[in-house]
């Protein structure tokens, strides 16, 4: 099997991770390294990919809507109010992942960033952006690196801020997931559409 781009079912060239169902091919295509800004729509990518944490991307993404409806669409004011009441209704929720710790992390989180001013979130992760013309473009899926030192980066200052469940890893998938490096395979045909 290779580890470069491979043909989808329309003859273009796509990461093979992209291939192996209809969900991942469309977020592959038309959403996974475009730019994502916006305080709530980057805190909905933070807590995702902590829940994904230690499971398989699609496990998520086939529960997305679950998960926007039982966090009232990642609104951090609205999350940052939830009460215990809260939690056990999202321990008992099937349309989600149901993990005490994940769960608490991101309550936890949205009270913290409630008290943010509009638009830090946003300034902060991107400022963690590196400068792409400082990394090649992956031909094999073995150049895309799990962890850098801008994610290493991000998630200590996301901690020290008292941010949970963030670490290097989870930092750079949402780094992935958000444009801010495109990790797309030099022959794919989403590679460079994120600008």
């Amino acid at each position: 099997m290779s580890s470069g781009a491979e043909a989808a079912a329309d003859g273009g060239l796509r990461c093979p991770w992209g291939l192996s169902t209809e969900d991942y091919l469309a977020y592959h295509d038309t959403e996974w390294g475009r730019p994502v800004h916006g305080d709530d729509a980057l805190f909905e990518r933070l807590c995702l990919e902590a829940f994904q944490s230690g499971l398989s991307w699609l496990t998520i993404l086939r529960r997305r809507e679950g998960f926007r409806t039982a966090f009232a669409g990642f609104s951090i004011p609205a999350v940052a109010l939830f009460t215990d009441a809260d939690r056990e209704r999202l321990l008992a929720d099937a349309g989600i992942i149901r993990n005490r710790a994940k769960i608490d992390a991101t309550m936890a989180n949205a009270k913290v960033l409630a008290d943010w001013q509009g638009g830090e979130l946003d300034e902060l992760i991107w400022s963690y952006a590196p400068d792409p013309a400082t990394r090649p473009a992956p031909r094999l899926l073995g150049d895309v690196p799990a962890v850098t030192a801008e994610s290493t980066a991000l998630s200590k200052d996301l901690k020290k801020r008292g941010l949970r469940f963030i670490g290097p890893t989870t930092a750079y998938a949402l780094m992935q997931a958000c444009g801010l490096v495109d990790d797309h395979l030099v022959d794919c045909v989403a590679r460079g559409t994120g600008a």
